[in-house]
């Protein structure tokens, strides 16, 4: 017995060492995730508005493991922050990394086009467009999507057009329209020939001069 019991002692003392170095592992990691946790930086404005003209907003927030929920709402209650004020609204809209209210997410929406945010202006006219969240209204909808169209938001040029071509909205506006389609620039092909088509179907509306002169280069 006596032969044995050092050796017993000695398991004991390999076991307790084992455990050890696992629970500082275990600490280790711990420390890690939290490291990593921390070092997620708040958005810049000319990332977050890359994101959002990609569509990819809501998509970062998840990434990020909605570590940014507090920041982001700060800087749309309290900084009023265009770009924030619209990626908190659509969290909220959708429920990511917050609980779903939709009129409180409208709200921010607003708040966000009222301060002129292309993209905000560009959705709402989608949303009235489509009746999403909203009642539909097309004519609300060609109002949202000419104030978004007048600063260059192609998708919304190409929605305000499809509105005009199906008899919404005031021919006096036609003209705009079609200038600013005509001269906007137009990355993928197929955006190219539907933009094509649209004011081909738009011209049809409109006397000859005015599509003449709607052609000349963009007026700034």
């Amino acid at each position: 017995m006596s032969d044995l019991q050092p050796s017993f002692c000695a398991m004991k003392n390999i076991n307790y060492t084992l455990k050890l170095l696992l629970f500082s592992a275990v600490l280790l990691s711990a420390a890690a995730s939290a490291e990593t946790l921390t070092a997620v930086q708040i958005y810049s404005q000319d990332e977050l508005l890359n994101l959002i003209g990609k569509n990819k907003h809501l998509q970062r927030v998840k990434a990020d493991d909605c570590q940014l929920v507090e920041d982001i709402k700060a800087r749309s209650e309290k900084m009023k922050v265009p770009a924030y004020q619209f990626l908190y609204g659509d969290m909220l809209l959708y429920g990511v990394c917050v609980d779903k209210n939709v009129n409180l997410g409208m709200d921010f929406i607003h708040q966000s086009a009222n301060q002129g945010l292309p993209d905000a202006l560009e959705q709402l006219g989608r949303y009235y467009n489509e009746g999403r969240f909203v009642r539909k209204d097309k004519n609300r909808a060609t109002e949202y999507f000419y104030a978004a169209s007048s600063v260059g938001h192609l998708r919304a040029q190409m929605q305000l057009i499809e509105l005009y071509n199906a008899g919404y909205g005031a021919p006096h506006d036609y003209y705009y329209a079609y200038h600013w389609l005509h001269n906007a620039i137009i990355e993928q092909g197929k955006d190219q020939q539907k933009a094509e088509q649209l004011l081909a179907q738009l011209s049809k509306k409109m006397p000859e001069t005015v599509v003449t002169q709607a052609k000349q280069p963009l007026e700034r």
